[in-house]
This record gives C-alpha cells, sequence and structure tokens, in this order.
C-alpha cells in the first residue's frame, strides 16, 4: 500500500470514529449534512467513500465540522495528510488517540453491548480527566464526552450507581466547559439512569430543568419529554405521562433544525415508540403497549444491542399477557444475538422474563426458553 492511500484511509478511519462518536450512522450524517448546507447532494454511499478513503470530502469541511462538532482546525489537517501535502512527521495531535478510542467503544457498544468494554472506557476516563490542567474549555468539554461516553457504558453494564456518578462529574465539567448542548445530553444520560433505577423523581426534576431552560433546540426538548414521560408512568401518572409521550412523538414531524445537537438525530418513531410502550407497561398496561413494543421490535435487523432491548421489550409484554403462541417468535428472534451480545443491564431483564415463562408458561415454550438461555 502506497503513502497516500495509507493516509486516505486512515482519514477515512477517523471521520468514521467521529460520527460513531457523534452517535450518527451514515443515513443520518448525510441527511443532517444536507440540512445544513440546504442541498441534497450527500448521500449514504458517498459518506461510504470517505470513510473507505476513496475520496477525500474537502468541499464539505467546515460542515462536518459543524455537525460532528469537531474542531476545523483538525480535520483540515487529516484532509491535508490524506491528499500527501503533509509528511508522516505531522502528528494527527493530542486528541487523536481519545477520538479514536471513543469511537471504537461505541461501535463495540451497539454491536456487543457494554459489559466487555466498561471497564476500557473508564479508564480512558480517568486518565484524561487526570490531564487536566486549569481552565481550558476546549479540553474540559472533551474530558466531559469521555465522561458521558463512560457513563452509558457504566449503565450498559449495569454499574448503575458509578455510571450516575461518572455522568454526574461529566455534567459538571460540560458546565465549566460553557457547552450546552453537551450538557443537555448528560443531563438526559443522567436521567435515563434515574428511570432504569426507579428514580422518577430525581428524573422528573432533571427533564423539568432542561424544559424551562432558555434556548433549548426542539429536539433537545423531545429527548426531554420522553424521558419525562417514562418517569410520569412510573409515578403512576397516566394523563400526564402519555401527554409528554405524544409531545415527543409530535416533536418528531417538526424540521430538523441547525441548532438541534448531532446526538439527536438517533432519535426517530421507532425509539419514541419504544418509550411509549416502556412507559405503558410500567402503568400496568401490557395490552395498550404491545402494539408500540411491536413497532420498535419490528425494525430490529441488526442483531446489536438495540435489538435485544427492543424485541425483549415485546417478548415481555407478551408474557404478561400471558401470549404464549406469539411469545415464541420474538424469543427465537433471541436467541442468535445472545451469542454475541453482553448487556448485563439487559439480560436482567431477560432473566426475570424467562423465568416468568418457566413459571407460567406451557412446557413447551418453557423449554424452548431453557434452549435460549443456554445458548
Amino acid at each position: 500500500m502506497d503513502t497516500v492511500t495509507a493516509a486516505r484511509r486512515a482519514f477515512g478511519a477517523h471521520l468514521a470514529a467521529l460520527r460513531k462518536q457523534a452517535r450518527l450512522t451514515q443515513p443520518q450524517l448525510a441527511a443532517r449534512l444536507c440540512v445544513v448546507s440546504g442541498t441534497a447532494t450527500v448521500t449514504r454511499n458517498e459518506i461510504s467513500r470517505w470513510e473507505r478513503g476513496l475520496r477525500v470530502p474537502d468541499a464539505w469541511l467546515p460542515l462536518l465540522a459543524v455537525v460532528l462538532n469537531a474542531p476545523l482546525e483538525e480535520l483540515e489537517r487529516a484532509a491535508a495528510r490524506a491528499r500527501g501535502e503533509l509528511d508522516g512527521a505531522d502528528e494527527r495531535g493530542p486528541d487523536a488517540y481519545v477520538h479514536d478510542a471513543v469511537g471504537w467503544l461505541l461501535a463495540h457498544d451497539n454491536r456487543h453491548g457494554g459489559d466487555r468494554v466498561a471497564d476500557a472506557a473508564v479508564q480512558v476516563w480517568e486518565d484524561e480527566r487526570r490531564r487536566i490542567t486549569g481552565t481550558d474549555k476546549r479540553q474540559l468539554a472533551r474530558v466531559a464526552e469521555i465522561g458521558e461516553v463512560a457513563g452509558w457504558l457504566l449503565h450498559d453494564a449495569a454499574r448503575f450507581p458509578q455510571a450516575r456518578a461518572t455522568l454526574a462529574e461529566a455534567h459538571t465539567l460540560a458546565r465549566l466547559a460553557g457547552d450546552a448542548p453537551l450538557e443537555w445530553f448528560v443531563l438526559d444520560m443522567i436521567a435515563m439512569v434515574d428511570v432504569h433505577t426507579g428514580r422518577p423523581g430525581e428524573a422528573l426534576a432533571i427533564t423539568d430543568e432542561v424544559l424551562s431552560g432558555r434556548h433549548v433546540p426542539g429536539r433537545v426538548a423531545l429527548m426531554a419529554r420522553a424521558r419525562q414521560g417514562r418517569s410520569l408512568a412510573q409515578a403512576g401518572d397516566r394523563t400526564r405521562a402519555l401527554a409528554a409521550l405524544e409531545r415527543a412523538a409530535g416533536g418528531l414531524q417538526d424540521s430538523i433544525q441547525r441548532a438541534d445537537p448531532a446526538y439527536t438525530w438517533w432519535i426517530d418513531p421507532t425509539e419514541i415508540a419504544g418509550h411509549t410502550g416502556e412507559a405503558l407497561l410500567s402503568l400496568g398496561d401490557p395490552r395498550a403497549a404491545l402494539p408500540y413494543l411491536q413497532q420498535s421490535a419490528a425494525v430490529s435487523h441488526g442483531g446489536g444491542r438495540r435489538d435485544f432491548g427492543n424485541i425483549l421489550a415485546e417478548l415481555t409484554a407478551l408474557v404478561l399477557l400471558g401470549a404464549w403462541r406469539e411469545a415464541e417468535a420474538p424469543l427465537l428472534r433471541l436467541e442468535p444475538i445472545l451469542r454475541t451480545v453482553t448487556s448485563s443491564r439487559t439480560r436482567v431483564r431477560l432473566r426475570s422474563t424467562l423465568r416468568a415463562i418457566d413459571r407460567d408458561g406451557p412446557a413447551w415454550l418453557a423449554d424452548t426458553a431453557r434452549e435460549v438461555a443456554a445458548g
């Protein structure tokens, strides 16, 4: 492989890491670029060519910097290297390792879950936190972002107290950095942990803080309303819970604005349907929850962590309803995913659901459940 080809591939890998760090798929990044540029010329295939090092997106670098929340100077330097204009002596910079590490950790989590990479994320987080030397806002924001990633992975690994403590510290750093979008994101993550651990009062306090803030972008408010709906459902307030989730669903219909942070782009109708279904489960209404959970599970096809959670939620509703015949299909869909996904957070729920099948279900389904668990 010649030097220029290697440099182009290195640039593509760096761009892919930045995209994964922003939690965007290739189609979502293409759509975001189309919105901020006012054109419709960027496609997923073009993003793929950039990330494989087949092309260097020179004209798109300023917009990529905006969408991916990356320093333009860093992207321009990497692009110049990919074009062969800088020699190997020009290093990628002190942030390069962290960008790559975070991108890899998130990619692993999306495919396999957070159990086996949570400790690696914590190691990166603690190392970068020790490097803080003053009030450099860029450094504070970068470390806060690493803390957000570490907090999420700890949450997925069911290490909830450590996850919340990490996210709380990341929130402090984001606030000191003056990075409002990152601050909103970390607050959403803290509310997520609170919802999962059954602390609706604390989650509601956080969502109220976000929704009462000034200049909060539409899709950030949408995320807060989804957490608000889940919290209200846990508190038993059906009317307000469903109203909050309905407002969140309505927010999806609004056009995406430039002010919307990149991390809000993964929220789609499937995600809101899943939240609505989970809220109805919390309210003790699996029959009403089932159509929403089936909507989420129906689009699951990649076999990763998210699919695991969506399919399991559908299975849980069917088990609560005693719909044993219908429960067999999602149960079998889980079997191949369980071979590769390690998410303790989700497996705790799986064990509870399988115990319910073993206790209440017909013998043939209980046998299938045991085989799935053993596999």
